[in-house]
Formats: C-alpha cells, structure tokens, sequence
C-alpha cells in the first residue's frame, strides 16, 4: 500500500506551465515541472524539469534532471543529467555530470563536463555571479548591487577592479531579509 501512496504523491507534485510567464520560480522540495509555454526569468528546480517542443525559455536553469526538446537561452546547471531531444535548440553555458545530446538537437555555447570531486557539483549555476548576472538574478539594477556593495550592505568579493558575488551567499543573505 505505501508504493501506491509514494506514486500518488509524485504524480500530485506534477506542475504543467502551458502559459507566458515572466518571473522567478524557485522549487525548494521535489517536483515534475513541465514547461510548454514561453518562460522568462529563472529556473530553481529540485527534481525533473521538462522543457518541451513548443516552449521558448529565455532563462538560467538549475535543476537535478533537466530535459529540453524547445528553445533555451540562458546557462543550464543539472546537477544528475541533462538530456536533449530533437528539436532542442540551447544557446548558453551547459554544466553537468552526464549529458545525452540525440541527432537533431543544437548546442550553440560551451559544454562543461561535472564530476563530485568539482567544487561546483552539485551547486547551482555557477558558484559566482557578476554585477550583471546577479542584477538579473535578484531582478534588482546594477547600479543598486553596486551601491550596496560598496557601502557593505551586500556580501561581495572584489577581484581586481570588479565584483563577485557566491550564490549561495546571496541566498543566504535574500532568506535573512536583508534586502530592502
């Protein structure tokens, strides 16, 4: 009886998007997500992300599995498996332990290979962020991050003449209400 209820309990964490969407999704627990839709934003997902045929996604994703047979732009972190399908089309940095890439299927970007032992498995997309790409993660102007950094409010490391920002810092610091 427990199989049936385990079962009954993935199928009901099944979330199906056939819609435009604009946003940040973050999934902290397990889920099925599928994407037909047009998505744009970021992708935090725990579990499986299906991204299909018809969906336009102009997004970072994490994700545990992450399949796309659609269109991608943005930077791809599977921390298990990334899988592509026909007609697939991804322009953007891919990282994970095992990719499967089938005839058809496009990759315009770089492809990094992930093993344990790198001290980005199995973190999120990457473990640093630029002004830039945090700006787009936080949804917040550049010239903000740049403010609050400088005047100490947002934990940053400088690197020459530029920021630096670890994600999961800034995780740690978004969860501790700080930002305002």
């Amino acid at each position: 009886m427990v199989g049936k209820r385990d079962k009954r309990q993935e199928a009901e964490r099944v979330l199906d998007v056939d819609a435009s969407m604009q946003g940040s999704l973050v999934f902290k627990d397990p889920v099925n997500l599928r994407i037909n839709g047009r998505f744009e934003g970021t992708l935090d997902t725990k579990g499986s992300l299906m991204i299909g045929e018809n969906a336009s996604v102009d997004a970072d994703i994490s994700g545990d599995s992450v399949v796309i047979a659609g269109r991608v732009n943005g930077n791809i972190r599977a921390s298990k498996e990334l899988k592509l399908i026909a007609p697939a089309h991804v322009v953007g940095e891919l990282s994970t332990p095992i990719l499967s890439v089938a005839e058809g299927a496009v990759i315009d970007g770089m492809v990094r290979m992930v093993t344990k032992k790198d001290p980005e498995f199995p973190g999120s997309l990457r473990s640093t962020m630029t002004p830039e790409e945090l700006s787009k993660y936080l949804e917040i102007e550049v010239n903000m991050i740049l403010d609050w950094v400088n005047s100490g409010k947002l934990p940053g490391i400088r690197d020459g003449n530029a920021w630096r920002f670890e994600r999961n810092k800034i995780d740690e610091w978004v969860a501790a209400g700080k930002i305002k």
